[in-house]
């Protein structure tokens, strides 16, 4: 699907922020996961876009945006991710973040709140002490993942990434994954800048001042963000719903696409 690109000024008044914006009806905003820019919710935005209107966006350094900051944390994501919507025209929309866009999507409806409407959190953590870690085997695959381009590290973390089903049943799906992932740019200051603002991510004790419907949706076998994060993120916020997809993993909506339609239609029900 190919959509016209629009930039928006970051917050700094430096650097440009490349955006997307298709379909009509409700504003819908994606934010992507770590290293991962607005064409990675290439799946799910056909669909999406048949209800709402759909906007994606570039992190600065990844895809059509511009520079990088050397130090980033999950507050300058939201804050990009703000001024996305300012460039949009929306006053205040739905918001779906995944994994880093999910902390990310946290600071947004807490720092900015009149512009979110509805929240999904996907496959994410609400940082602090009840953070619960990867394992040993997975924190070891990410640090060799450091090391490499982020292709060979994607193609590295398919055991930690992907369920098991998925791995044996529909692995042409994570080979479609992984080649996006090998045709996009991502700047390396972008990368260790993303994985800082992840680990420095602490919104747990704030998470309850979290006032709009919030659907939190995991994999049941999330190696990379396990589970429990995704369960104390749903206890924490006052009256959101928990979506657990069987079989998944980290990428669940490689694992298994018909977890759209779950978001799609907790989101219609939230116009």
């Amino acid at each position: 699907m190919s959509m016209p690109v629009h930039q928006a000024q970051s917050p700094n008044g430096r650097d440009e922020l490349a955006w997307t914006a298709t379909g009509r009806g409700t504003p819908l905003l994606l934010i992507a996961g770590l290293g991962l820019g607005g064409s990675s919710w290439w799946r799910s935005v056909a669909g999406f876009a048949e209800r709402f209107r759909v906007i994606t966006f570039d992190y600065r350094g990844l895809g059509r945006s511009g520079t990088a900051p050397l130090y980033c944390t999950t507050d300058d994501l939201a804050d990009d991710a703000a001024a996305v919507l300012d460039a949009a025209e929306v006053e205040s929309g739905l918001v779906y973040g995944f994994s880093l866009g999910g902390m990310a999507a946290q600071r947004l409806a807490l720092s900015h709140p009149g512009r979110v409407s509805a929240l999904v959190l996907g496959a994410t953590t609400a940082g602090g002490d009840g953070a619960v870690r990867p394992g040993p085997a997975t924190v070891a695959n990410l640090w060799r993942g450091s090391f490499l381009s982020p292709g060979d590290a994607a193609e590295a973390a398919i055991p930690h990434a992907y369920g098991e089903r998925c791995r044996r049943e529909t692995p042409e799906r994570i080979a479609a994954d992984l080649d996006h992932r090998r045709q996009q740019r991502l700047d390396s200051d972008a990368y260790h800048g993303q994985i800082a603002a992840a680990m420095r991510h602490d919104a747990e004790g704030e998470l309850p001042d979290i006032a709009v419907p919030t659907l939190v949706v995991h994999g049941a076998h999330d190696r990379l963000i396990p589970t429990a994060n995704g369960e104390l993120i749903a206890r924490k916020i006052p009256g959101a719903q928990l979506h657990v997809v069987p079989h998944a993993g980290h990428y669940y909506s490689t694992d298994d696409p018909a977890v759209d339609g779950v978001v799609s239609s907790f989101l219609a029900g939230c116009e």
